[in-house]
């Protein structure tokens, strides 16, 4: 069974998420690891409420910003995985690691 480990980078400095994840991608094709990505999802803008006060009528001009997001995809090499996982990453990117087990066609388990 192999494992493919999901790895979804955002951050508000698309910079900082652009040097990370080319970072990282470069590492792994140095070690030689299967990688699938950098993929780049569409930006996400969020407005945020600003309030002057806590009575109700106080609000100002909302506060917006864009939000970048990239996915890649380690494939088996779990020790590569591993270590990127444990990575430190700058405090303006937010990462989410997910790990998922694939089984080879007509695997059974007894």
């Amino acid at each position: 069974m192999t494992f493919v480990t999901k790895l979804r980078f955002q951050s508000g400095d698309r910079a900082a998420l652009d040097d990370t994840v080319n970072g990282i991608r470069e590492m792994l094709e140095r070690k030689g690891a299967e990688c699938k990505g950098p993929h780049t999802e569409p930006a996400e803008r969020i407005h945020v409420p600003l309030y002057e006060g806590l009575s109700s009528g106080d609000e100002l001009a909302e506060w917006s910003f864009e939000v970048f997001a990239r996915r890649l995809e380690i494939h088996g090499n779990d020790h590569i995985a591993r270590e990127v996982g444990h990575m430190d990453f700058p405090d303006s990117v937010h990462v989410e690691i997910e790990v998922e087990q694939k089984k080879p066609l007509g695997y059974r388990q007894n």
